[in-house]
């Protein structure tokens, strides 16, 4: 299957980018973090013999494709895999809507999986037109009121039709230490929301619709062994909540779509081997590093926008967000990650992009082929729109001229821009892309020299509001 593509040209230019011998100049450093990762990391993981400064190391995420997909091939019953399809392939034909509690990286990845690969008016569709796919919702983020309240509403509402299996839902419960306050507060309200709409039928269903993705021994697995959850699905040891989207976090909501979850481990597993084996000057994980460092570095950028083209990607930016600023943003260091989505944004940003501060490296995530016939604009009688000229034009003409002429008129004013090309968005090309980032993300860290695993400013505002909530 076709890899992703990374083309830095908009970015290598004397006067407002980044010199080709810059970007040289980085590969030795480059390819010695490249072999800190690939190998440095694994045996200081697997020995237990890890330095103070790289504590903690959470950076099994990196080898747990290939660790995941080869525990299925060897005993796919046994596999966490393999129990992961069959409890949602088993509960396809009993529910109509899942809920899925997280927070963070806890729940981004799967929202991001979803937007990107099912229709985008999923949750709208009859369960027919949905395959019996459940509608998916997402809560645990927040302390929002008004909207916890409102999809416990809808969740009693059921589905679109009158079958059993339309009028019950399950919960989808993901937190590691499951202390922390916005999903455990969720999960208060939802499960004895669930248990009163099962009624008599609760003894049998419960345990089977409350599904738990947690650590080992903490509050959230205790409170499932009490539950008497059928299946306790691992965060596993090593991978931090933001590197978790290709772990059970972002498996189970995903399996649950009917999204095809090998294919998403496979793509990662295809970019790892890329980012091992490929020279310098082809590794797109490597050459998107260099550029945007270099960048921030000797330019100033210290913002670097995420720019999708595609409403399909927002989520997925937006997981990025998170991911680079948990991780890089420490010690006074690190960018700060935006999101726009185009054509959309230019009509309420790009003013400011173009010609406001020039602190601003433009990322944009180009899809080449969309997964619909394409719509042409049409002839018209009624041309008082003046649009008959255009009318053989199609959606994704307009949308690659609309690329074309912003990326022209960023370079025009000294903005730099970069393109990361999807050949099409399917579960493969995610999971290169997911891996991509991730990856992409501890090399930037490791050069600014900073620990890009841990998150210590967020522990401290947990720490804050369970003191304002009067906890010890």
């Amino acid at each position: 299957m076709s890899l992703l593509q990374f083309d830095p040209s908009g970015s290598i230019n004397d006067d407002y980018g980044v010199t080709q011998a810059q970007i040289d100049s980085l590969g030795d450093e480059l390819a010695a973090l490249r072999t800190e990762m690939v190998e440095t990391d694994r045996k200081q993981y697997d020995s237990g013999d890890v330095p103070a400064e790289k504590q903690p190391l959470d950076a099994r995420f990196f080898w747990l494709p290939e660790e995941q997909l080869e525990a299925y091939q060897k005993d796919r019953e046994a596999s966490e895999l393999g129990r992961i399809f069959k409890v949602a392939n088993g509960l396809h034909d009993s529910i109509d809507a899942v809920t899925v509690l997280g927070i963070g990286g806890s729940y981004m990845g799967a929202r991001a999986m979803m937007e990107a690969c099912c229709d985008p008016y999923h949750n709208e569709l009859t369960r027919a037109a949905r395959g019996s796919k459940p509608r998916m919702y997402f809560e645990g983020n927040n302390v929002d009121n008004d909207a916890v309240d409102s999809l416990l509403r809808r969740l009693r509402s059921g589905g679109y039709g009158d079958s059993v299996a339309e009028k019950r839902s399950a919960l989808v419960v993901i937190s590691k230490s499951g202390g922390t306050m916005e999903t455990a507060a969720a999960f208060r309200l939802f499960l004895p929301a669930l248990e009163s709409e099962l009624g008599e039928q609760a003894k049998d269903w419960l345990g089977k619709l409350v599904v738990p993705v947690t650590g080992e021994g903490g509050k959230l697995f205790n409170l499932a062994q009490e539950i008497g959850c059928e299946e306790v699905f691992s965060v596993p040891d090593g991978v931090g909540g933001r590197f978790s989207v290709l772990s059970p976090v972002g498996l189970v909501p995903a399996a649950f779509l009917g999204l095809d979850c090998m294919k998403l481990l496979e793509g990662a597993v295809a970019m790892n081997e890329h980012f091992k084996t490929a020279d310098y000057a082809d590794n797109v994980v490597l050459q998107y590093v260099a550029v945007n460092h270099l960048l921030a570095q000797h330019r100033g950028k210290s913002i670097r926008v995420m720019s999708v083209w595609t409403k399909a990607l927002e989520s997925l930016g937006l997981w990025y967000d998170q991911l680079l600023a948990e991780s890089n943003g420490k010690d006074g260091k690190g960018v700060t990650p935006l999101t726009t989505v185009n054509t959309r944004d230019l009509h309420s940003r790009h003013q400011q992009h173009q010609q406001g501060a020039n602190d601003k490296v433009f990322n944009n995530v180009i899809v080449q082929s969309v997964r619909t016939d394409a719509l042409a604009v049409g002839h018209s009688e009624r041309n008082q729109d003046g649009m008959n000229d255009i009318a053989e034009k199609t959606l994704p003409e307009i949308m690659s001229a609309a690329i074309k002429g912003t990326n022209d008129a960023l370079h025009a004013d000294g903005r730099p821009t970069t393109d990361i090309i999807l050949p099409k968005i399917d579960t493969h090309v995610l999971g290169q892309l997911f891996q991509m980032l991730m990856i992409a993300t501890v090399i930037e860290g490791r050069l600014l020299g900073i620990n890009p695993y841990g998150q210590p400013g967020v522990e401290q505002y947990k720490k804050n509001m369970n003191k304002n909530l009067g906890r010890a």
